[in-house]
């Protein structure tokens, strides 16, 4: 009851304002004013005022939402824990049989793929064509330099 009291309050005050633009003569801003004016009152009339009003007074309601939230919040807890710790223990099994028939296949075809060579012998070949740490860091240095510092 007091709900729509204030409905009608807010929508009398509305028009009210709508019609002091009109005699301003801005007749566009007084009906946009008069079309926001008469929302409380549809609201009123087609009951929605009455159904929120019951929603937000019962306590019922209050803790449906609240279990909704705590529901909410252990399924985004649960998603955070599967996200850290790699997935679920289907997709970690299957990870790990997945790098185990990775690990087989290489050493299998390393052979015919060195034409005979070592396997040893690759790794090395690879360190050397990096260069030393030291290398590196000269066309930083050469900056610093030009900069003076």
């Amino acid at each position: 009851m007091l709900a729509e009291t204030v409905c009608s309050a807010v929508s009398a005050a509305g028009v009210g304002i709508a019609a002091i633009t009109a005699y301003r003569k801005r007749f566009l801003a007084a009906t946009r004013i008069a079309a926001y004016s008469l929302v409380p009152v549809g609201l009123v009339m087609t009951g929605v005022v009455q159904w929120v009003s019951g929603i937000v007074f019962k306590p019922s309601v209050w803790f449906g939402f609240g279990l909704l939230g705590v529901a909410w919040l252990l399924f985004m807890t649960t998603r955070a824990v599967e996200r850290r710790t790699g997935g679920t223990r289907k997709e970690r099994r299957a990870a790990a049989a997945a790098a185990r028939r990775d690990a087989v296949a290489p050493a299998a075809s390393a052979p015919s793929l060195g034409g005979g060579r070592a396997p040893a012998a690759q790794p090395a070949a690879k360190a050397k064509a990096q260069p030393a740490p030291g290398e590196d860091f000269s066309d930083i240095e050469a900056i610093l330099k030009k900069h003076g510092i």
